[in-house]
């Protein structure tokens, strides 16, 4: 069973094996699939040989995997960058699967590279030429999505005019074109079908395509009749079918239920951070953080089987992060709730996840009934508990070994039999009854319940889970400072965008009144001194004025009032949260640009040259570039990962002193956020965080090394050398948080519980 998407550069190919058993009334919120295959095939190259020819055949993701969930179940997808978790995830959605019922209803929101994402901005107040075609209001977008409210209103207005129409063939016509286009989409699906099944049932399918196509070609014989060949009978029969069709469509469309889809689209806007203004604006004015707000409101809103979200908390703040958690969880808890699958790099966020989806570099799906620290936690214990076995049966095994050759030696020696039997008895355990004595449940080993099918020996090996290549963050210390002082300095600054604001926040409709009055002050009074070593987290929800600050101190910006001051040997490091995105237009605009290539020709061109192509390429490999990663692939076929990690070592290369990351955290996997962050907490330099991702927070700016523990005592008398402190920005003002994360957390928690009524 085989099925294709083609694409412009890659195809993905699934396989699966199926039951035999005819199931008559399927439950669409579950799937239970064996022997997944996945592959993803790229366009062969010209001229393509040996390696290079095998690499463009295809990509195996998953090789004989079970893929099984259970309705209602909330499963949480985990797996380093690079794994295949959004193809697996798009091959669901898309019912590539053989085994997906058609008729299983599945929404997905995609991980989008969307260039203008920042979600600090508002909506723009005017909309360019190329960007008026769509002009749809975010609430009329949502609502469409959801509903399909416009194909629905389509038809009525093709059955309306021919039914209210002065032609007698008006309303056969207006029937004959909706029927027509219904049975083009129902053949699509019959068609698709057809190519997922092989075997017994790909010739059934088959079968009833070739059914569906000879119905379409009848109908269209039918739909291009001309009037004077159509009988009364047939006119009258089809005209009343019209009418019918006509008033069950006006039922969709009912008023009531379009004003209670409305009211929930309302609501979810509103927990997602839209004003009833911004609800109104066009689609087209938002940016891209917004749009994706948009999207993720559209998916929340729709009745469905199965809700996919990749990585939907990408430019959310806190506040619509705790929304979303809350919402997903009260919809798990509702009547007849979706089957969710769920990617995020967020630990807290995936907490509410009952389930976890794992899929590794085996090219398997494995299962576990948990979160994710108690998995961790699980797996650690699991190693070590089948080292220790596996230690103490090769103990044993080899005293028994030791046994063997002295009974042998000297039955053989003294002619006794009984010893040398004893030996051949000891020997044949070894050979077949030498393994696991315990079942995978931590019961008795039995063999025809354990050990299924034909093997060599009776008992299955002790195999210890190899340790995989742990993901690492080498950062460069940084050079000693000649004289002691504080790297970064703010005292009493204010700033404002000058006038005309470049980011409007809309305060009214009178142009006189927006010029009459000062442009709002965006930051005031904010007072802020970063020492070496020093750990700096500023929290707080988008609109806040957290990018402006960063701008600030990285002398993007000059304030408006007050005074900035850095030290005279400063070397500053800055991660901006379009870094991606930069280097993805970087990588368009010269196909051949690759990592070392970027990073040689910004060496040479600096103000500080002399790095030689060894030292970069050694950067670049301590972050998770090596060798022909860094040489060989252009940039612009780099992931999201990796592009994290190249601008970390552009930021990296001049051994900064301070770092000012914002939002750096966006396009990591769950491991590699935990690895920059064990890094980031033991660095000597200072560190300036903006995150809203709690956990990465809570490790690098409080130096918590897991849940519930402090550092540990040999890194007390580093603690006690820098300062570790969270800020809060609100409306401009920024202040201390004496609790730290968990203070921001809990206000953000009851403002949610506000918004949801609870």
């Amino acid at each position: 069973m085989t099925s294709m998407e083609a694409e412009s550069t890659a195809t993905i190919l699934c396989t699966s094996k199926q039951t035999r058993f005819n199931i008559g009334t399927p439950n669409y919120r579950e799937l239970d699939i064996e022997g997944l295959n996945i592959t993803v095939t790229s366009a062969p190259r010209s001229g393509a040989k040996g390696k290079a020819k095998a690499k463009s055949e295809g990509t195996e993701i998953l090789s004989n995997a079970k893929l099984r969930l259970k309705a209602g179940q909330r499963y949480a997808l985990i797996g380093r960058n690079g794994t295949g978790k959004s193809t697996l995830l798009k091959a669901i959605a898309e019912k590539l699967i053989p085994g997906i019922p058609e008729e299983t209803r599945i929404v997905i929101l995609q991980q989008t590279n969307i260039s203008d994402a920042n979600t600090d901005e508002a909506p723009r107040d005017s909309v360019s030429a190329s960007e008026e075609g769509n002009s749809t209001a975010v609430l009329e977008e949502v609502i469409e999505k959801a509903t399909s409210k416009q194909e629905v209103q389509q038809e009525i207005e093709v059955l309306s005019r021919g039914v209210e129409g002065g032609d007698p063939f008006g309303a056969l016509r207006a029937f004959r074109k909706v029927h027509h286009e219904r049975l083009q989409k129902e053949l699509f699906l019959k068609d698709k079908d057809a190519r997922l099944r092989s075997g017994a049932r790909g010739l059934q399918a088959r079968k009833v395509l070739s059914a569906m196509e000879k119905k379409v070609a009848e109908f269209k014989s039918q739909y291009e009749q001309k009037d004077e060949e159509i009988s009364p009978e047939t006119l009258a029969k089809e005209t009343s079918e019209a009418a019918d069709m006509l008033a069950d469509l006006q039922l969709q469309v009912e008023p009531s239920k379009i004003a209670e889809t409305e009211s929930r689209a309302k609501k979810i806007l509103t927990g997602l951070g839209f004003t009833e203004e911004y609800m109104k604006r066009p689609v087209s004015s938002l940016s891209g953080g917004w749009k994706m707000r948009t999207a993720l409101a559209a998916a929340l809103l729709q009745d469905t089987d199965i809700l996919i979200l990749d990585e939907p908390t990408n430019f959310l703040d806190l506040l619509g992060i705790i929304w979303l958690q809350r919402h997903l969880t009260a919809l798990a808890e509702s009547a007849d709730p979706p089957t969710l699958i769920l990617v995020s790099h967020d630990r807290d966020f995936i907490s509410l996840c009952t389930d976890l989806l794992l899929i590794g570099g085996d090219k398997d799906l494995a299962y576990f009934h948990g979160d994710l620290p108690t998995y961790e936690s699980a797996r650690a214990e699991k190693k070590l508990h089948l080292s220790k076995m596996k230690e103490a049966q090769d103990r044993q095994k080899d005293h028994i070994q030791q046994t063997i050759q002295r009974n042998l030696r000297e039955g053989r020696s003294r002619d006794d039999q009984n010893r040398i039997r004893q030996a051949k008895s000891r020997q044949k355990k070894l050979d077949e009854r030498w393994g696991l004595e315990v079942s995978a449940k931590g019961g008795r080993f039995k063999l025809n319940r354990d050990l299924p099918g034909y093997h060599y020996a009776n008992r299955e090996d002790i195999e210890v889970p190899p340790d995989e290549k742990p993901v690492s963050f080498a950062l460069p210390e940084p050079p000693e400072l000649r004289f002691p002082g504080a790297l970064l300095s703010l005292e009493k600054v204010a700033f404002r965008y000058p006038h005309p604001h470049p980011h409007p926040h809309p305060r009214g409709d009178a142009k006189e009144k927006t010029k009459a009055l000062p442009p709002p002050l965006v930051l005031q009074d904010v007072n802020l001194s970063i020492n070496m070593g020093d750990r700096i987290g500023i929290l707080g929800l988008n609109g806040s004025g957290k990018s402006t600050l960063v701008r600030l101190l990285v002398e993007e910006a000059k304030p408006t009032a007050g005074v900035l001051t850095k030290h005279p040997q400063l070397r500053l490091g800055y991660y901006s949260q379009h870094a991606v995105e930069t280097l993805q237009r970087a990588g368009q605009r010269d196909p051949g640009l690759t990592a070392l290539s970027l990073m040689m020709r910004e060496a040479a061109g600096g103000s500080d040259p002399g790095a030689d192509e060894g030292e970069i390429r050694a950067l670049l490999g301590s972050l998770g570039l090596p060798g022909r990663l860094a040489s060989e692939v252009p940039v612009r076929r780099l992931s999201g990962g990796q592009l994290v990690r190249l601008e970390m070592a552009r930021v990296l290369r001049r051994r900064p002193h301070c770092l000012v990351l914002d939002e750096a955290t966006t396009h990591l996997d769950y491991e590699t956020v935990g690895a920059l962050r064990e890094a980031l907490r033991c660095w000597q330099g200072a560190v300036v965080l903006v995150s809203h991702d709690r956990w990465f927070v809570r490790g690098v700016v409080e130096g918590v090394v897991r849940d519930g523990e402090e550092e540990s005592e040999g890194d007390e008398e580093e603690a006690e050398r820098r300062r570790r402190i969270v800020y809060r920005l609100r409306a401009g003002r920024m202040s201390r948080l004496e609790g730290g994360v968990r203070e921001f957390e809990e206000g953000v928690e009851r403002r949610v519980g506000k918004m949801m009524g609870s």
